[in-house]
């Protein structure tokens, strides 16, 4: 990154976490620098930390929360190509760069080019007659209510599979280790490129998830069925389909979208997973290693 002045730093902040001394911090700096700060709305956010403005005209975004409040951050800035500095204010995550007590000195780093710029991809959906949008994370589309949803896909032009379920994830590179990863589907490894395909709860067949090729195109078929659909778009509610009408969605992935500030601290995204349990070893080797270790055998559930 090069070095900047910053006129104007644009917030994204957590609903409901403890933010004061990142605030404080932040506020601050900004006085130093002469800044001003703007606050973006984002889902689920009351409280107005700064005025009310807009990611254009900004000259960084700062996100004071977790991953989510990141992840907000990065799609109000996207659009107008600027960069994002998560700021964990709790357990570092996978896009937070810096813990908020060393937001001072990770924004004077900043400031002084003393950083690099991580990009991410972004899955492409596009719908007949209707605007492009892109998710960081994933598209997910599930049932309304009752019943099943009917859902086909194809890849490059051939059908892969077609099921009857709860619905589908759809997710980037990034996206994998959230709700893919949860509803069994596969992890990709940091550089691995490509799309996640994962069906949700199919009733019957063979309906493994799958990775795509970087450059395929996927189409998804959506038939929802008596109780309609859901299209959320990283973890937000964006659309409901209205019961047997069928909707169709061509997914790609673009390479390069969001822009993550790097300050090369981060911790690797493998370690992380382990950090925050989220990939644990098998209880059996837990158990050896207590016993490698002398310390008491944990109780059996």
């Amino acid at each position: 990154m090069n070095a900047n002045r910053f006129d104007r730093i644009a917030l994204v902040v957590h609903p409901r976490r403890e933010l004061g001394r990142a605030l404080a911090t932040l506020r601050g700096w900004a006085a130093a620098q002469d800044a001003e700060l703007v606050h973006l709305p984002s889902p689920g956010t009351t409280q107005a930390v700064a005025p009310a403005g807009e990611a254009a005209g900004a000259d960084l975004v700062v996100a004071l929360g977790g991953d989510g409040t990141t992840l907000a951050a990065l799609r109000a800035a996207a659009p107008v190509h600027l960069p994002v500095l998560g700021v964990a204010c709790g357990s570092l995550g996978a896009l937070t760069a810096v813990t908020a007590d060393q937001l001072e000195g990770a924004l004077d780093r900043v400031a002084a080019g003393d950083g690099s710029e991580r990009r991410l991809p972004a899955l492409v959906v596009e719908r007949e007659g209707e605007a492009d949008l892109r998710a960081i994370n994933d598209l997910v589309l599930v049932r309304g209510g009752a019943g099943q949803v009917m859902v086909e896909i194809e890849i490059d032009g051939e059908r892969y599979i077609r099921l009857a379920g709860d619905g589908l994830v759809a997710a980037t590179p990034l996206g994998s280790t959230a709700y893919t990863l949860a509803a069994g589907g596969p992890m990709l490894a940091p550089g691995a490129r490509g799309l996640v395909l994962t069906p949700l709860s199919p009733h019957g067949g063979v309906c493994p998830p799958l990775v795509t090729a970087e450059a395929s195109a996927v189409r998804v078929i959506l038939e929802p069925g008596h109780s309609g659909a859901r299209v959320e778009l990283d973890g937000q509610v964006h659309d409901q389909l209205e019961p047997l009408t069928t909707a169709t969605f061509n997914l790609r992935l673009e390479r390069e979208h969001g822009t993550l500030v790097s300050l090369g601290e981060q911790e690797p995204l493998i370690a992380g997973l382990r950090r925050r349990r989220i990939l644990l070893d098998s209880p059996r080797l837990l158990a050896r290693d207590d016993r490698d270790a002398g310390a008491p055998e944990r109780p059996r559930a």
